[in-house]
């Protein structure tokens, strides 16, 4: 391996003469496009202003993808560039490299995105920003060509194990009654967090849980719709996101921090409340203040006309 990694930093370096200084912040702005508080912008953005079906199935296969990365890097441990050489490292990056969790993501966000919307446009952004964001991690020296391109492959896998299965679990699901669903929603969650438990993936199945919860609570109670003139949508964007926010940034200060014992268990509780408010306290405040029409009929997991 060490031949590999030496190969890719000379990738590294080679790719920062060649495109740096001009484009860092370019380049900063791709991996943005792959970070979690941009993720949980563009996720909220699809649950109430976009398509709900369509963020609900986003978002279940991205925290269950990310999960997998967390695994992945932790089996593999490979280092990252700066590693090896620390001055090629332009932005900030932890834990082990293998495979690009940027990389993964993106293909697995953008790619569903592309497979459920079916229009050339989305297609050619997906590419763009996959793309993108992949060469943004070797240009800021975060990754390995090897990273990115295992990333790559992790996401294509996991598109195609989903994406021809996809009308099979979810008609199952529609078929189930709360009780199910709510069992699945936190025994899964859980059962994943306790296979492997850490700071990351408390995180991710914290969110799954809050946000699978929510969708049961949601489909069945809330009828929300994210049509509406341009406006409404815009005013629910806002209210949500300052909402949004407020819960991010306040519980990460009120609750327990990584030096106490049940760390793993305040994080997973911050981002099960994060998840919960995405995909059900949100709707329910919207039509609380009209800021949103109600749907004629329970909607079905693929995604319905905004």
């Amino acid at each position: 391996m060490e031949a590999i990694w030496q190969w890719g930093l000379a990738v590294v370096i080679a790719v920062q003469r060649i495109f740096g200084p001009e484009l860092d912040g370019l380049f900063r702005v791709f991996t943005f496009l792959a970070d979690e508080e941009f993720y949980l912008l563009l996720l909220s953005l699809f649950f109430w202003c976009v398509d709900f079906g369509l963020g609900a199935r986003i978002a279940l296969i991205y925290l269950l993808s990310t999960y997998l990365n967390s695994v992945l890097k932790d089996v593999f441990a490979h280092p990252r560039p700066s590693d090896l050489m620390p001055e090629v490292q332009l932005a900030p990056a932890e834990g082990a490299g293998l495979p690009s969790g940027h990389a993964q993501s993106s293909t697995v966000v953008w790619g569903l995105a592309a497979l459920s919307l079916r229009r050339r446009w989305m297609w050619v952004l997906a590419a763009v920003l996959v793309a993108g964001i992949g060469l943004s991690r070797v240009y800021l020296g975060v990754h390995f060509p090897t990273d990115v391109l295992g990333g790559w492959v992790v996401g294509a896998v996991i598109l195609g194990v989903y994406w021809p299965r996809r009308a099979g679990v979810e008609g199952w699901l529609r078929a189930q009654g709360l009780g199910t669903h709510l069992l699945v929603a936190t025994a899964i969650p859980i059962g994943l967090l306790l296979l492997f438990p850490e700071s990351g993936t408390a995180r991710e199945m914290g969110t799954l849980m809050g946000v699978a919860v929510g969708l049961a609570l949601t489909y069945r109670f809330v009828p929300f719709s994210t049509a509406g003139p341009l406006w409404q949508r815009g005013a629910r964007l806002l209210v949500g996101a300052v909402v949004l926010v407020g819960l991010y940034l306040g519980l990460s200060r009120v609750l327990p921090g990584a030096e106490s014992p049940v760390y793993l268990l305040s994080r997973f509780a911050r981002y099960a409340v994060v998840g919960l408010w995405g995909s059900w306290g949100a709707p329910w405040l919207f039509l609380r203040l009209r800021l949103a029409p109600t749907r004629p009929a329970r909607p079905a997991m693929a995604p319905q006309a905004a």
